[in-house]
């Protein structure tokens, strides 16, 4: 019999290795000194493990329904580990085909595998929170870069890039290894055996894209990731250039980044628990629409900061109600599945965020318009969160109480 809590440590151990992805930027110059690479070239790297995150997790999430939590954990452990492992072997080689391939695509593919993998299990292990259980899981992801940030300066600078990648790989691999092993579905606890009967209800994945509702979910969740990812890329050179603020202080601000990242993932999707997922997404998007307008306009160090952080805050909360959103519209009878389809927005975002950002930053030589462009993105998002909310639960009832 398996401890719900030790369930959702196994969901975080996975998610905060996975997560090391959001510290790449760390390794960025480093990257580019060793392999005589530019920024374009380097940043690929990074853009195309997002894609394959998504794109995996769009394709494979029907394999965790089947094969369930344990088998996708450890196969998500073993392609991360194999990118960890041929990304040191690249970089040595002085091979930047190699790097997209290990880092970017079979890097990315474990990414996504673990990113969905632990979702519906804790769904079920939770059934009456759904939006703090995977925010529990989620959290990690968000917090990842904290620890892994100066992990990585630190073992570069001590050992070098190539062997920071060896000695994390198999760190990583032990960890998840050991969370997936102990991920288990909860069908062995009658009471929560019954919970699970009454609540695994709903649309298969194939019956949920091909809803007006999926459309509107999986396009509020892009331009939130575009425009979210887009200030990632784009934080520590605006706060230089914009707010004036030192090198030093902007990466401390990056740091801090991270930290609301991963504390507004279990913030908005608890609070989503008491107030509803769509009243909690179109109160993201009103903060957003007012939070990127001001943020155009502002040059004040302490103002600055606090409205990106304001925006992390909701960009890591878009992430972890949205498994929840999922269940609440179309059950939790495929949610792993439904949930990958809806990611692969996110990896579509990761290679619109950054380019629009470098486009429009080009082309305007600043980046209020870029700002205001988003701010006016969040006014669709937020005319479609409301009719979500009044109007998104009209499914077809006999599909939905369809039991698995």
């Amino acid at each position: 019999m398996r401890n719900r809590w030790l369930i959702a440590l196994s969901a975080i151990g996975i998610h905060i290795c996975i997560g090391s992805v959001y510290a790449w930027s760390v390794l960025t110059k480093p990257i580019m000194q060793q392999m005589n690479l530019s920024l374009k070239e380097t940043t690929w790297a990074f853009s195309l493990a997002i894609l394959f995150l998504g794109m995996s997790a769009g394709f494979l999430g029907s394999f965790v329904e089947k094969y369930g939590p344990k088998k996708s954990g450890l196969m998500s452990m073993i392609f991360f580990g194999m990118g960890m492992f041929g990304t040191a072997m690249s970089i040595n080689m002085h091979n930047v085909l190699m790097l997209y391939i290990f880092y970017g695509v079979i890097g990315g593919i474990g990414l996504g595998i673990g990113y969905i993998t632990p979702v519906s299990t804790l769904v079920k292990y939770f059934p009456d929170k759904r939006g703090f259980a995977t925010g529990l899981a989620i959290m990690g992801f968000g917090f990842a870069s904290l620890i892994a940030g100066p992990l990585m300066q630190y073992l570069t600078a001590s050992y070098g890039l190539a062997k920071n990648f060896l000695f994390l790989g198999c760190a990583y691999m032990l960890v998840m290894a050991l969370s997936s092993l102990y991920l288990k579905p909860p069908a062995e606890k009658p009471e929560i055996k019954s919970a699970i009967k009454r609540n695994e209800k709903g649309l298969d994945a194939r019956q949920a894209v091909h809803t007006w509702q999926f459309a509107a979910l999986w396009w509020i969740f892009f331009v939130n990731i575009t425009c979210g990812i887009g200030l990632l890329a784009v934080a520590s050179p605006m706060a230089q250039d914009v707010a004036g603020m030192t090198p030093e202080m902007a990466a401390s601000m990056v740091g801090i980044i991270g930290l609301l990242n991963g504390f507004g993932r279990i913030f908005w999707s608890t609070v989503s628990d008491y107030i509803g997922r769509g009243f909690t997404y179109a109160v993201f998007f009103i903060i957003e629409i007012i939070a990127f307008w001001q943020l155009s306009a502002v040059n004040d160090r302490i103002s600055f900061q606090l409205i990106v952080f304001l925006i992390i805050t909701c960009y890591g909360g878009g992430f972890s109600c949205m498994p929840a959103y999922l269940s609440d519209i179309f059950g939790t009878r495929q949610l792993s599945a439904v949930h990958g389809r809806v990611l692969t927005a996110w990896g579509m975002a990761g290679i619109t965020g950054p380019a629009l950002v470098s486009w429009l930053r080009e082309i305007t030589d600043g980046y209020a318009a870029t700002l205001q462009f988003f701010a006016l993105c969040f006014v669709l998002n937020f005319i479609i969160a409301i009719v979500l909310k009044y109007k998104g639960n009209t499914l077809d009832k006999r599909k939905l109480n369809k039991s698995v």
